[in-house]
């Protein structure tokens, strides 16, 4: 296998670069993770529009690109290197996964399409009070109320679950975990925003009561999808890590480069160049746990898929906080400030180290892929 870029995928990335270069600014993350909507529908619009970014790596069938998970790592490497403020993860890694790994043609046909064309944001509701991405940790009720289905119960820790116009939910029916499709209009559903370390990527708290919902794929089949789906998440997530913990690294070099500290930049110190030669070395690393997650996606082995997407979770999560922790060190004090952008990628490092669950969880699925 050949595990390079080709010249097609690299010039897909300096257009998605272009891009959030004059549509994710440094102004525009702190204009909108400052309050509002959590995002700017015109940006997301033209994210569908002119890049077809929703739908990438969507079959054509359900109206997307039909292109593989190499060009999605792509886009969401370089939109963690611009620090994007768009339910993109919510959307594409939760919930579009989940529809095409439900197994329900049905309603992949009904949903997909809107995601795709950036008419509809959708999240996918898994972890509820204690905070667990495990199948023991679903408690939310699904049951028959006549010909259909209600849930009740509480989500929380939801990717966007504010925002978004389809909620996927994952819920505990007399069959087993079982997948639903909610609309955010739907009665009985009450949406709250959390609080969060990380403003560009908000959370929400969901309660569900007697709300009416679409069973997805068949009752009691649901959690294979899910973790299938979670693994990819994980994968994506650990692309998007190292595309920020690069951007922050990149910054520290540069910083060192021009300030000067006794009549010389301090790049030239010894401590200085060893920390950021040390970075990089881990930075490589984690990019090479995330691209091999990418082409494991790509190979389709079930198997290698869950082993890469721990790996990629376990060592990505970690390394790249430690990079844009050390990238306030070496901006010193100004690294502190809220006037810095050192500070907003590490809140999204810190925040994404465990967003899938924490780095011990994934040593634990690690360890069971592995037959340890």
């Amino acid at each position: 296998m050949d595990f390079s870029f080709s010249e097609e995928q690299e010039e897909l990335r300096k257009i998605v670069r272009s891009f959030l270069a004059r549509h994710s600014t440094e102004a525009e993350v702190r204009r909108i993770s400052g309050g509002g909507e959590g995002y700017d529908p015109a940006v997301w619009r033209r994210i569908a529009g002119e890049l077809s970014l929703q739908g990438l790596a969507v079959p054509e069938e359900y109206g997307g690109s039909g292109f593989g998970y190499a060009e999605l790592g792509i886009a969401f490497e370089e939109m963690g290197r611009a620090l994007l403020c768009a339910p993109y993860f919510a959307s594409v890694a939760l919930a579009a996964e989940a529809l095409l790994r439900s197994g329900d043609d049905r309603a992949a046909k009904d949903l997909l399409p809107g995601i795709c064309a950036g008419d509809t944001v959708a999240t996918l509701a898994l972890t509820e009070e204690g905070g667990h991405w495990t199948e023991a940790g679903v408690r939310l009720a699904a049951s028959h109320v006549g010909g259909g289905w209600a849930l009740s119960g509480i989500k929380t820790f939801v990717p966007d679950g504010h925002l978004a116009d389809l909620l996927l939910v994952v819920a505990r029916a007399a069959d087993g975990i079982s997948l639903f499709a909610v609309d955010a209009a739907a009665p009985g559903l009450t949406r709250t925003r959390l609080p969060t370390l990380d403003q560009t990527r908000e959370q929400a708290r969901l309660e569900f009561v007697n709300t009416p919902a679409r069973l997805v794929g068949r009752a009691g089949a649901a959690w294979p999808g899910i973790e299938r789906t979670l693994a990819t998440a994980g994968i994506l997530l650990a692309a998007e890590q190292v595309g920020g913990a690069a951007a922050t690294l990149a910054a520290a070099v540069e910083y060192a480069k021009v300030r000067a500290q006794y009549g010389r930049p301090i790049g030239s110190f010894q401590g200085v160049k060893h920390l950021c030669a040390d970075l990089l070395t881990e930075l490589e690393s984690a990019r090479s746990a995330a691209y091999g997650g990418l082409w494991a996606l790509e190979s389709g082995d079930e198997r290698e898929i869950r082993i890469a997407a721990a790996l990629a979770q376990v060592y990505c999560s970690e390394v790249c906080t430690r990079v844009a922790g050390g990238s306030i060190q070496v901006h010193g004090a100004i690294g502190f400030t809220w006037e810095h952008p050192a500070h907003l990628y590490f809140k999204r490092a810190k925040s994404s180290e465990v967003l899938l669950g924490s780095p011990a969880h994934h040593r634990e699925l690690l360890a069971a892929g592995l037959g340890l």
